[in-house]
């Protein structure tokens, strides 16, 4: 007989490796979106995920593909619940996360920047940040377009190797 707490741990295991659909060389559990999953006295499997961004487009393949994954390995009754509080930061993502991002040749997020509790200040001069590069690990990089395949993304390009390669923003 399965018990309630294995239940949850078979449902969290198959929500777990559900890949982002930007990112796929990451599963939600590695970029720190999949918030939680629960099942319910009734059957009812409830999964959390929090969208790395207000308006993030991907958040409805994420939350079709949890959904399908788990219907698909048998729970019948599945919930895919959007958490805003506390908002996602780039600290969620895992270390195995940041070391496959590396791996696949896009610079992981240094340590986002810590905010007061409050209103968040308008900054209206870009951020200087050395973005070690992922190919050589050289510093000596620049930026060349604030924005990348995706909003969260920026691209850069290493002046030591001289290879372009994508870069995930602290936020």
């Amino acid at each position: 007989m399965v018990t309630a707490v294995g239940n949850a741990r078979r449902a969290w295991h198959i929500a777990e490796q559900v890949p982002d659909p930007e990112l796929p060389m990451l599963t939600l559990a590695d970029l720190g979106v999949l918030r939680g999953v629960e099942v319910g006295a009734d059957g009812t499997v409830v999964a959390r995920l929090t969208p790395t961004y207000s308006g993030c487009p991907a958040m409805a393949e994420m939350r079709a593909d949890v959904a399908a994954r788990l219907r698909g390995a048998g729970y019948t009754r599945v919930e895919i619940r959007t958490v805003l509080d506390p908002p996602w930061t780039s600290d969620w993502i895992t270390a195995e996360g940041r070391r496959k991002l590396t791996e696949h040749g896009i610079a992981p997020p240094g340590a986002a920047p810590r905010r007061a509790a409050g209103p968040v200040p308008l900054v209206l001069t870009p951020t200087r940040r050395t973005v070690p590069c992922p190919r050589c690990g050289a510093t000596d990089t620049e930026e060349t377009s604030r924005f990348s395949a995706t909003s969260c993304k920026a691209l850069h390009r290493c002046r030591a190797c001289r290879e372009p390669f994508e870069y995930v923003k602290e936020i």
